[in-house]
């Protein structure tokens, strides 16, 4: 999932720069979404993981 924000934040970039605002932004839009989105199941899935190691060790 961060491959694809990246992918779009370059798309962002190159559109950004050709002139197209609107699609520039939107496609920015997306990017930061999927940016967030994977920083947030890496949290989930890290407390997840740190907890089942726990449970393990008892």
């Amino acid at each position: 999932m961060l491959k694809l924000a990246l992918f779009f934040l370059v798309i962002s970039i190159i559109a950004g720069l050709f002139g197209f605002g609107g699609i520039s932004s939107a496609v920015a839009g997306m990017a930061k979404i999927l940016f967030f989105i994977a920083i947030v199941l890496f949290v989930v899935f890290l407390v997840v993981a740190l907890l089942a190691g726990r449970s393990l060790t008892r």
